[in-house]
């Protein structure tokens, strides 16, 4: 874990397309000690997110923040406005979506973390684009 601050602007981190996500990762892994995972993730207007599914021993929290994203909590949809705030607990199925007609993202943040090197390596399984980035 690097005990250097991290201070990254706006659009800065490590990129990644996973199909009509954009995902910009901020903080994970070595610099965290994976104790946590900090990323924004974006959709277009009219576009699916990841799928439903749980993460079994990660809690996960979701800030949106620009435009509004529709969440599976559970089997509950519920349309998240930017501003709005979401607690996962472990185990709870969830999925997001833009049903809206204008980008919307989210600031996740995964505890514990080590998202990013799952992401990695489904990335290199299914042979989607990793665009780089600075960290």
């Amino acid at each position: 874990m690097t005990e250097r601050p991290i201070v990254l602007g706006p659009g800065e981190g490590r990129a990644y397309t996973l199909g009509p996500m954009e995902a910009l990762f901020k903080a994970d892994g070595a610099e965290t000690g994976d104790r946590y995972c900090v990323s924004e993730w974006w959709l277009d207007a009219g576009r699916s997110g990841p799928g439903p599914h749980s993460h079994e021993n990660n809690e996960e929290l979701f800030y949106v923040l620009e435009g509004t994203m529709t969440f599976l909590v559970g089997d509950e949809h519920v349309d998240a406005a930017a501003g709005s705030f979401l607690r996962l607990p472990a185990g709870t199925v969830h999925d997001f979506e833009n049903r809206g007609d204008a980008r919307a993202g989210v600031l996740n943040v995964f505890l514990p973390g080590g998202f990013e090197a799952d992401l990695r390596e489904w990335l290199a399984r299914d042979g989607d684009g990793d665009r780089g980035g600075a960290a």
